[in-house]
């Protein structure tokens, strides 16, 4: 559909939304959303990161008018993601695993890659590091139903849980591209030596890069260790904790006075 069609079904049911109380009904009582052509599947075949995301950067529409094409983008570029075939980690894959959480997250969470558990279910972070994870989050008052989606490196489970290879890191790259120019979160966090190397393009340990506020194309983002390595070693459960009370405090430096109040639920 295109941006006039759309403009023109818009008026026409602000007009019938008028007609039973005599009064234009609340939705329809405002400025005309900002609209625009539908996304055209042919004009991002093989490069998922030109979505356009449907509506202008930097909140220039209300969000409440924004989420809609957001979702419209997001299950466009999902649905590429499951049918993908860039790589040979699709010869392996029961489901591939393109992320979950909200649209409009404070944090965009970046792991590896799909375990066995997040293969059979098709969902990020769904077994025992997930587990932790949750309550990592949890602990700084973010959460994947809340304030946060959640997303991985590459959209396949390697064989074996092995790290991913370079080609097929660089074939997803594109769709998580895509996935933070749609979703535009104000903060990344990066879990783990795969995922920070892979966003900043570096080869640097996560030893030398965790609890730093680096930069992904203007995003702040901050590493930490992968839930994994916490479960493997208990003496990195302090500095992962410091870790993120330093990511919590500057995130509170770039969010809105909303999610401030938000994340300052019960107390820091």
């Amino acid at each position: 559909m295109t941006a006039q069609e759309k403009n023109q079904l818009y008026s026409i049911l602000r007009t019938l939304s008028a007609w039973p109380q005599g009064y234009t009904a609340p939705g329809f009582d405002g400025a005309a959303p900002y609209f625009t052509d539908d996304i055209q599947k042919e004009a991002v075949k093989e490069n998922p990161s030109s979505f356009d995301p449907g509506f202008p950067a930097h909140h220039e529409i209300p969000l409440w008018q924004e989420l809609p094409l957001r979702q419209e983008a997001i299950g466009q570029l999902e649905e590429k993601i499951r049918q993908c075939k860039r790589c040979k980690l699709c010869k392996g894959r029961k489901q591939a695993v393109p992320g979950t959480g909200v649209l409009n997250p404070a944090v965009l969470v970046v792991g590896e890659g799909p375990g066995a558990e997040e293969d059979e279910q098709g969902l990020p972070f769904v077994g025992v590091a997930g587990q932790l994870l949750d309550k990592m989050l949890a602990a700084i008052n973010l959460s994947r139903t809340t304030n946060c989606h959640i997303a991985n490196i590459v959209k396949c489970r390697p064989p074996r849980n092995r790290d991913p290879e370079p080609e097929e890191s660089d074939a997803c790259r594109s769709y998580l591209e895509a996935q933070i120019a749609i979703l535009k979160p104000k903060m990344i966090l990066a879990v783990g030596r795969i995922a920070i190397q892979n966003l900043l393009q570096t080869s640097q340990g996560i030893g030398q890069l965790r609890g730093q506020v680096l930069d992904y194309n203007g995003i702040p983002l901050m590493a930490t260790y992968h839930p994994s390595a916490l479960l493997r070693n208990q003496d990195l459960k302090r500095p992962a904790w410091e870790d993120l009370k330093a990511f919590r405090n500057h995130l509170l430096t770039v969010n809105s006075d909303y999610d401030k109040a938000f994340l300052q639920q019960g107390g820091r």
